[in-house]
């Protein structure tokens, strides 16, 4: 993980970190908006409770609530496949931004990702 910033990320926040990904696309899903990569889901926010769901590796999920609970919650619904509950209010910028992008690397077919490898050399 990189450097800690100070806690709290605005919902206006996430949506650009999430947004700002090559061919994301939002979809409404229930009262959440669903972020997705060529249909494949990876991320999920809910407005109303400053919350996010988000795609981990067990390992990092596990990492991840073991170093900072009361950022990061195992995902009640689909924790055993390593999604992780972020409260936003209580997460770091710079840590939630390295999530959502490895969120959509582990999501995101790999012409798309060579594309990006491509673009950032």
């Amino acid at each position: 993980m990189g450097l800690r910033t100070s806690r709290g990320v605005s919902v206006a926040e996430a949506l650009r970190m999430v947004l700002t990904l090559p061919e994301v696309e939002q979809r409404l899903h229930g009262n959440h908006l669903s972020f997705r990569v060529r249909d494949r889901g990876f991320a999920y926010l809910c407005e109303d409770d400053w919350t996010m769901l988000v795609k981990t590796s067990r390992e990092e999920q596990a990492a991840l609530v073991e170093d900072d609970p009361r950022a990061y919650k195992k995902s009640h619904v689909s924790g055993r496949f390593g999604w992780v509950q972020v409260r936003l209010r209580k997460a770091h910028e710079d840590e939630l931004c390295d999530l959502i992008t490895e969120a959509w690397r582990m999501t995101a077919p790999r012409p798309i990702l060579a594309r990006l490898d491509l673009a950032l050399r």
